[in-house]
This record gives structure tokens, sequence and C-alpha cells, in this order.
């Protein structure tokens, strides 16, 4: 079906005479659909895969990859727990935490606030905003010193700077002859820090763990441990064993469950954007469709030539298909070439094109990110490959076995 002649046949229809340059351009523009699909392809799901990896980079800088707490939300005595864990192999690192949620108050700017308190020696064990500072260190923060880190978004918005004062209310009351008053402490701004996510630099504020058990009412406890792992990805298989090991003792809670619906839908959202635009690609394959039922049509007498002259129909059907695999596979190959250099370098070509125009394609109090990131995954790059010329083969089926079923005679009669 694939002789030499076959071949060589199949090479020389993509040339095109003078009188079926409509043809040509009919060709053209279905290479350039195959090419500009796959170039789509490639690059729009680099862009999520990147996204999904500095997402990930991002929540895991601030949220542990495994969390230990008590049943009733404190944790005591979690100094035995820890070194009971440094015996555990797949833990390598343990700090502990208090969490609340508060109000910070600077003039006349109010804003809701997760405040965490920690030990700042042991966090960056388990967590990077150590190393996110715009503006002072963690080792700043000093037990009965009352200082605050606050995100880069949440300083701004309170208009505060390092060594500006703020008051943090807390929901906890006091009773006074007066009545019920919330808590009120003033703190001073010693740190900012700016992770690049917006969630966590417009609401996240940090204090020292003994200044946050005052605050809250904790004193000789916490909230809990937070833990990194040697395997981040396989922290829900790690948190169980932890939890059975501790023989249930405690609650034990990995990253996945508490951005498990985050992170399912930016999977869902990768599988949709891929069929969606796979038929971009597949409406440009089966352009191919009419491109070889034109060229049947235009040569119809060469194949009844070649069929009096002992060519069989698969060897005719050998000719339409490798022309219609030469047009795929051409457009395949532009569409990959052009797909990962633009994958390659979209992290250069956005901020370009912003600057040019004058505009701001992701604005960082609307997405989490406000940069385009792009991961170029080969396995990616080699399915959509596969898949765009597969599809460029299987619209060649049904011309060429149109032209396969010519009749010579009925052809020769009026030539």
């Amino acid at each position: 079906m694939f002789k030499p002649l076959i071949l060589y046949i199949g090479l020389r229809y993509t040339r095109a005479k003078r009188r079926t340059q409509f043809i040509s351009f009919i060709t053209l523009t279905s290479v350039l659909g195959i090419a500009l699909g796959v170039t789509a392809l490639i690059t729009v799901l680099s862009v999520m895969n990147g996204f999904e990896s500095e997402l990930r980079q991002r929540i895991l800088g601030m949220t542990a990859h495994s969390t230990i707490t008590g049943h009733g939300g404190e944790l005591d005595h979690w100094q035995v727990l820890k070194e009971k864990l440094h015996n555990y192999p797949h833990v390598q690192g343990a700090a502990p935490f208090v969490n609340g949620q508060v109000m910070i108050n600077a003039g006349r700017r109010v804003s809701g606030t997760l405040l965490r308190g920690i030990l700042p020696e042991q966090e960056p064990a388990v967590s990077e905003v150590g190393e996110k500072m715009q503006a002072g260190a963690l080792t700043d923060l000093q037990a009965g010193q009352y200082q605050i880190v606050l995100g880069s978004e949440l300083a701004t918005y309170l208009g505060v700077m390092v060594g500006d004062k703020v008051t943090v209310i807390s929901p906890q009351v006091n009773s006074t002859p007066a009545g019920i008053i919330p808590r009120l402490r003033r703190f001073t701004v010693s740190g900012i820090f700016e992770v690049g996510m917006y969630e966590y630099d417009r609401n996240m504020a940090i204090i020292h763990i003994d200044d946050a058990a005052k605050l809250l009412r904790m004193e000789g406890s916490v909230s809990g441990l937070r833990l990194k792992l040697d395997d981040l990805f396989n922290a829900p298989q790690i948190s169980r064993e932890l939890a059975n090991a501790l023989s249930g003792e405690y609650f034990v809670s990995d990253w996945t469950q508490a951005h498990n619906n985050f992170f399912r839908a930016i999977q869902t959202e990768k599988r949709v954007m891929f069929i969606i635009l796979l038929l971009i690609v597949a409406v440009a394959a089966f352009n191919i469709v009419s491109t070889l039922v034109m060229v049947v049509t235009d040569k119809r007498g060469d194949i009844a030539i070649l069929k009096t002259q002992g060519l069989t129909p698969m060897s005719v059907m050998g000719i339409f298909i490798t022309l219609g695999s030469i047009i795929g596979l051409i457009g395949t190959a532009l569409g990959t070439v052009c797909g990962v250099l633009l994958a390659l370098n979209v992290e250069t070509i956005v901020p370009a094109i912003e600057k040019f125009f004058g505009v701001n394609f992701m604005a960082a109090d609307v997405y989490y990110i406000s940069s385009l990131p792009s991961k170029l995954v080969w396995t990616d790059v080699y399915v959509i490959a596969i898949v765009a010329f597969s599809l460029s083969l299987l619209a060649t089926i049904y011309p060429a076995w149109q032209a396969s079923r010519v009749n010579p005679a009925e052809v020769l009669r009026y030539e």
C-alpha cells in the first residue's frame, strides 16, 4: 500500500499546478489550522500547568504539608509530641502555631485578619515566610514585646510601615464593671512579608506564639503542630499512617484536604480546555477531507490511467492517505515547534505586551497570581502531537476510499 511509487505520487500531488491554486490554498489553510490548534493547546496547557505549580508552591510556602491538632481545637503538651515526631522517618520538620480570627485597626482603617502565632526560630522548618520578608525579619518577634508582621497588601490597606502601631481586637471578651468589652492589644509593626499570593498578603498577620496565646486565652496550649514531610505529593498517605501511629489521639490533616476542591477544579479546567482546543484541531484536520475530495475530483483521470496500468484500489488509497498525512504532519510539526517556543517564552512575551499596550491582564486583587507562569510538560506535547496527527490521518480515510472506487472505464469514456 505504501510502496516507493505510491509515496512518490502522493508527494507529487502536494505540488500545485496553475489550475489547482485554489486547492493549494485550501491545503494551506488546513496546515495552518492544525498548526494554530496545536500551538494553542500546548501553550494553554503549559500556562495552566504553570498556574498549578506556582499556586501549589505559594500555598505550601504558607501552608504546612500536614497539620496535627487536638480534638478540641487545642493541643496540650505539644513539646512531647514534637519530640515523638522526630523519630518518624517522613517528618522533616515540625513547629507549633496558634491560629485565630481578629480585627486589626490602624487609624480609620479596620480589617478582618487571620492571626497566626509562631515560634520564630522554629517556623523556617515548616514554611518559607521568613524568606519572603520585604522589611524586618521573623526573628524580630520577641515574646512580650507585642510585635506583629503584616502581609504587604494588608499593610498597604492599613497605611502602616515598620515601626507604626496597630490595634489587634480579639473576639475574646473581658467582663468589667462597665460591661463586656472586647480584648484589645496594641502591637508594633516589626516586619512586612510578601509571598505573592493575594489571599495571604492581604489577610494574614504573624505574631509571637506567646503573645498569641495570651491574646486568645490559650496559655499553656497551642492550636497544633505544622509538619513538613519528605514527599508533599504523598502527604495523604503519610498523614493516615501518622494518625494510626498516634493511636487516634490527635486529628491529622494534610494540605490536599484544605485545598482539595481548588486543585481538583484546576484539573477539571485543564481537561475542559484540552477538549475545547482539541476541537480547533479537529475542525482543521477535517478540512483535509474537503481538500482531498477536491484533489480526487481533479485527479480522476490520473487515477483511471494508473488503474489501467495495474494499480490496485489499496494503492490508490495509499496515494491519498500519503497526501493527507503529509498535510497533517507538516501542520502538527509546525504547531508543535511554535507551541513549545511560545510556552517557553510566554513569561517574557506577556509582560512585553502588557507594557506596550499599557494593560494588566492579571490584576493582583482579582487573581491568586498576578503574573502568567508557564511550565512545559513534554508528556502533554507528545500526547497533543499524536492526537493531532491521528485526527489528520483519520480525515484521509473517506476521500482515499472514494478515490479507490473510481471506475476507469467510466472516467476515460469522457477524456
